[in-house]
């Protein structure tokens, strides 16, 4: 039955996350750490982390290893933990490929309208509002220890957060770059 409840709840974070990868990340989370439970926030944590490093969109490659850690959470091995990241990728994809299919012919001939205009101006701040969460859900304890419990992890994680921020929004360094540099750095420091 995991199959089922993870194309089900893949489907409709395919189908109301606004916003790419990153807007889709705090629905993810939210469905499969705190609802469902399939993940813990570390794990989840982790599978961010290595969906930012590999190649393709992150919300794609995000749903890719929470399916498969969720199959595998269950107490399933093997190729049963990869049809699980097989179902859930294939259910993020699936409602963009029907949208897409059902409208692209309508948009070309509306998308100059003033109703089309005003749903699309309307959506923006959403978009932003979901990528506030997605960057806040992730700013917790775990991935940044806390100052009572580990001083040293905490500040270190404290620069390197502000170090990248300020690198790629005010220094222009590449993003690839800024994500080699920072786990470049964790390694050193944290270790």
């Amino acid at each position: 039955m995991i199959y089922f409840y993870l194309f089900i709840t893949f489907f409709e974070i395919g189908l109301f996350g606004f916003g790419g990868g990153y807007g889709m990340l705090s629905l993810i989370q939210t469905e499969t750490v705190v609802h469902h439970q399939w993940l813990s926030s570390a794990e989840f944590t982790n599978i961010v982390a290595i969906s930012q490093m590999t190649p393709g969109p992150i919300g794609i490659n995000s749903a890719t290893y929470c399916g498969y850690t969720a199959v595998q959470n269950a107490g399933y091995s093997g190729f049963m933990a990869i049809l699980g990241s097989f179902t859930a990728t294939f259910a993020l994809v699936l409602p963009s490929l029907i949208l897409m299919i059902l409208i692209s012919k309508l948009f070309m001939k509306y998308m100059d309208t003033p109703v089309v205009q005003n749903i699309f101006s309307a959506l923006r701040p959403v978009v932003v509002g979901l990528l506030a969460a997605a960057t806040l859900l992730l700013m917790n304890a775990e991935n940044f220890s806390s100052p009572a419990i580990n001083p040293w992890q905490f500040w270190i994680s404290i620069a390197l957060f502000v170090a990248t921020f300020v690198g790629t929004k005010y220094v222009k360094i590449n993003p690839i770059k800024m994500i080699c540099y920072a786990a470049f750095a964790g390694l050193i420091l944290l270790y």
